[in-house]
């Protein structure tokens, strides 16, 4: 199948991964009812036609952080993409980079800051709280030490939210020896998959946490540390922290309430990411769509504004803009397009994304990205 859309990376993904990692990437939490409203409520959003204007230039780039970036769209932080193609995050960071846009690398990403950051653009860092402050500072240290410009701070996991479908395909729950089997057995039978990525894409633990975890050798030993690390009496305060080690902009991951956004700005954040973790924590709440217009209220120009969850196409890029993001960053659309082909196809899917996002501009009138406002929806639909 020759892909044209997010859904047919999704297609191919499903096909060329083994069924626990593609389910890792596709899954929600519980009955993943967040997971289904982040996509249905974007598609809710109509956009306002107009015609006869002269849309023979335009500028699709916006700054951000003293950064210039080609288009209005960066790559949000996905772990464990080194199991969906060969050291996967590289490949994604070398096509952000292509692209003109900003690459965020997970904490629990199978290559290392180091990795990424020597293989090109240093990426933007994202880490979560950890119990082991002593590590969170050398984690800093080593982001730092990289080039990473920025640090996103993801605030929505103090701890994991139950997702059934890593439970069905044996991702998680497993004992070691089970886990061992059902990983061997799901590879055979996806050889595409097992020559790039079993074979040749080793070692495959989590680069960025390596060194804390002994005797690690599979991803799920990692992902248990991860786990057991995360801090359930992380505060605002905690912040301060965070602030003596990283003097580069901070911008906080997971808010969805306008009062948290208030306490970002009070905090000292730099930017914040409207997000419900991709429908991937707390099942139930509302879409990152939704939350959005009330949030840039609250905090008006006292920081950047972005968002993730239900982005699928370059349309959706401009109705998140129209409701006040800078830009959007894109979680399950690069993890799909990375699992059907590597670096190749996320360049091919980020062209895409720019394609469509062109065409909703000038089938709108907005020759800015920069410019985008409500004006672009149509409110009596």
């Amino acid at each position: 199948m020759k892909p044209a859309s997010v859904a047919d990376y999704r297609e191919l993904a499903r096909r060329r991964l083994p069924p626990m990692f593609f389910e890792y990437i596709d899954g929600g939490s519980y009955a993943e009812a967040t997971l289904r409203r982040n996509v249905a409520d974007m598609e809710a959003i109509a956009l306002r036609q107009r015609v006869m204007r002269d849309m023979s230039q335009l500028d699709l780039s916006v700054e951000i952080f003293g950064q210039k970036l080609s288009m209005p769209v960066g790559l949000a932080p996905v772990g464990m993409a080194g199991m969906y193609a060969r050291r996967g995050e590289v490949q994604a960071a070398r096509a952000a980079a292509e692209a003109g846009i900003p690459f965020c690398l997970s904490t629990v990403s199978v290559c290392s800051v180091d990795e990424v950051a020597a293989a090109g653009t240093p990426p933007w860092f994202q880490l979560y709280m950890l119990k082991d402050r002593g590590y969170m500072r050398e984690l800093l240290g080593r982001a730092k030490a990289a080039g990473c410009r920025v640090l996103v701070f993801t605030v929505d996991l103090p701890l994991p939210g139950a997702r059934y479908r890593d439970v069905r395909s044996g991702f998680s729950g497993a004992t070691a020896l089970s886990g061992a089997l059902n990983t061997a057995w799901q590879g055979m039978t996806h050889p595409g998959w097992s020559w790039d990525v079993y074979q040749n894409g080793k070692p495959h633990t989590l680069g960025n946490v390596q060194s804390a975890v002994n005797g690690g050798r599979r991803v799920t030993d990692f992902l248990g540390w991860i786990a057991r690390n995360f801090d359930r009496s992380v505060t605002w305060a905690d912040l301060d922290f965070v602030r003596e080690v990283w003097d580069g902009p901070i911008v906080i991951k997971g808010v969805l309430d306008p009062e948290d956004a208030r306490d970002a700005v009070k905090a000292g954040a730099q930017g914040l990411v409207v997000s419900n973790h991709g429908g991937r924590q707390l099942d139930g709440v509302r879409s990152s769509i939704s939350a959005l217009p009330a949030i840039v209220d609250a905090v008006g120009s006292d920081l950047e504004v972005f968002m993730d969850g239900g982005v699928r196409s370059g349309l959706d890029v401009l109705k998140a803009l129209a409701l006040g993001a800078k830009a959007c960053f894109l979680g399950r659309a690069w993890a799909y397009a990375l699992g059907a082909g590597g670096q190749p196809m996320v360049e091919k899917m980020l062209g895409t994304i720019r394609s469509e996002l062109s065409t909703a501009m000038v089938l709108t009138g907005c020759v800015s990205a920069a410019s985008a406002d409500k004006l672009l929806l149509d409110v009596a639909s």
